[in-house]
């Protein structure tokens, strides 16, 4: 009976050290999840701050190069930075301006349009593709361009006649300079020019010998309204050279209303100019808030990548219309 008496006893000492042994594993596995979690925390954060740090340190020696005229250097610091950081406008930025530098337009382009993705309204981004497509003397494209920076800032409406006057628009140079100088903006320079090119024009005739003087176009001659311009621009649908020629004043005089974006890129697409219309389009669409009005852009946006035979953004552009 003693026996038995031990033999339980030792069972029950078995049993309890087994029960501490487990309970202290037990501990020991989960302080050391613990402390793993909490340590894997600073060296994700460490890793982020040490990404940040190179970045920081890639894009400020870009720059420095680019000061020195490193151009190619400047580059290759820039692809670190978009190696650690992708999609960064201003990395695409600094893309554009070494290329620029190194008289590279196409690239140079393919990068700023990037930018301009992420940040469609950066007035330097916007100038800097001027400055692209004036060193190509594409003066069109850039006229677009600037007339959206215009909206964003209208002293910059000095550039613009410039564009107009080496371009040879003298009637949409003179009607700019009318308007800056009712606003008694427009500097004796200029004074001088409005003066020479109307000079050089034909004696104007009266618009009330040519029309009547309740029509649209005799009443937008004295009243420079939107509500007008935009019935003009609605009777004259059909017609692209009217349609041209009153969208371009509109975009002069009324720069934030997407309509006269989208009337002269109807008007360019007619006339199948359409990568300028593709690019008053896209300037238009940024000002637009009703969602037929999108709709109406997404639409002549398609017939102008359709224009250029992209048919991938074509029919994109044709599904968006049809979502919103």
């Amino acid at each position: 009976m003693i026996e038995g008496i031990k033999k339980r006893n030792h069972r029950k000492k078995r049993s309890i050290y087994n029960y501490k042994w487990k309970l202290f594993s037990f501990f020991c596995i989960f302080f050391s999840i613990q402390t793993f979690c909490q340590d894997s925390i600073p060296i994700a954060k460490d890793l982020a701050e040490e990404n940040d740090l190179n970045f920081q340190q890639f894009f400020f020696k870009a720059l420095s190069e680019k000061s020195i005229g490193n151009y190619q250097k400047a580059i290759e610091n820039l692809e670190s930075c978009n190696q650690i950081l992708t999609k960064d406008a201003a990395v695409y930025f600094e893309f554009s301006k070494n290329y620029f530098y190194l008289n590279n337009m196409l690239v140079a382009q393919e990068y700023i349009d990037r930018a301009l993705l992420i940040q469609p309204t950066n007035i330097w981004m916007l100038k800097h593709l001027v400055k692209i497509f004036l060193k190509e003397k594409n003066f069109s494209e850039a006229i677009l361009i600037q007339k959206k920076i215009v909206s964003l800032n209208s002293n910059e409406r000095v550039p613009l006649l410039e564009m107009y006057i080496q371009n040879k628009e003298d009637q949409n140079a003179i009607s700019l300079m009318s308007i800056i100088e009712k606003e008694n903006f427009l500097s004796a320079r200029y004074k001088k020019i409005k003066h020479n090119f109307e000079q050089r024009k034909e004696p104007p005739v009266s618009l009330d010998k040519i029309l009547p003087t309740n029509s649209l176009e005799s009443q937008f001659a004295t009243n420079k309204s939107f509500s007008l311009l935009k019935k003009i621009l609605e009777k004259n649908k059909e017609n692209p050279l009217l349609l041209m020629k009153y969208s371009d004043e509109g975009i002069l005089l009324f720069p934030a209303q997407p309509f006269v974006y989208l009337m002269q890129g109807k008007a360019l697409n007619d006339q199948r100019e359409y990568k300028r219309a593709l690019l008053c389009l896209k300037n238009g669409v940024d000002f637009v808030i009703a969602d037929d009005m999108e709709r109406a852009f997404y639409k002549e946006i398609a017939i102008s990548y359709r224009g250029l035979g992209n048919f991938k953004e074509e029919n994109k552009y044709i599904d968006k219309s049809k979502k919103r």
